[in-house]
């Protein structure tokens, strides 16, 4: 416990204060994404290209192709969000309902997602140097997968970014990547709420949007 203890304060002794300014930009995008402002795109941006070097750096190569992803998706929510803004004079979002899939829909999805994410993963530990191949491949596929599902206002999305973010601290604590740990363990928790607070929004709903017209079990 002494010895991680002077690690960790070692480690913030010698702060990477670029992969600092790196995390709370992306939770100042969570911030002002969660009040509407379009002013989360930018953090959104500057955030992704600076992660997308980091995780280069350090050769996590899937999770900086990501980051190039969400990189694209903050020019794409700026416009999307710029573009509602000169029509309505405000941001409004609140048209598109949120809707649940069914489980067996979920279950296909992932063993899909887990094959892609096996044989990009061979592609990975064969043909280049990168390190955790299979678990940082794990992440990318189904984070690409999991941002699908936001943008579709899917309720089980929580679920998934529940996981990612998970396998995604082990990856960054064994890269001592000390404060995207943090950031991604105050990731673990906004996703329980998200879920727990799309899940109440869901069940208010006078009309349910389900999937096929079945709700997901549980």
């Amino acid at each position: 416990m002494t010895e991680f203890y002077l690690s960790f304060t070692s480690y913030f002794a010698n702060l990477p204060w670029l992969e600092l300014i790196a995390m709370v930009l992306a939770l100042t995008y969570v911030i002002l994404a969660a009040q509407g402002s379009l002013w989360c795109w930018p953090a959104a941006f500057i955030s992704t290209a600076l992660y997308t070097v980091i995780f280069y750096d350090v050769l996590l190569l899937m999770d900086s192709a990501l980051n190039v992803y969400y990189l694209l998706m903050a020019l794409y929510g700026y416009w999307a969000w710029q573009k509602n803004s000169a029509n309505n004079n405000e941001q409004q979002f609140s048209g598109l309902a949120i809707v649940s899939w069914q489980l067996s829909w979920h279950v296909k999805a992932c063993l899909m997602l887990a094959v892609l994410s096996l044989l990009l993963g061979y592609i990975m530990a064969n043909y280049t140097p990168a390190v955790f191949p299979y678990l940082d491949t794990f992440t990318t596929v189904f984070a690409v997968f999991a941002t699908y599902l936001v943008t579709q206002k899917v309720l089980e999305n929580w679920l998934y970014w529940l996981v990612i973010d998970t396998v995604s601290i082990y990856l960054y604590i064994e890269k001592d990547l000390m404060p995207t740990v943090i950031l991604f363990v105050i990731y673990v928790f906004i996703a329980a709420y998200g879920y727990i607070k799309w899940q109440a929004l869901y069940k208010a709903s006078p009309t349910k949007h389900v999937n096929l017209s079945q709700k997901v079990a549980g």
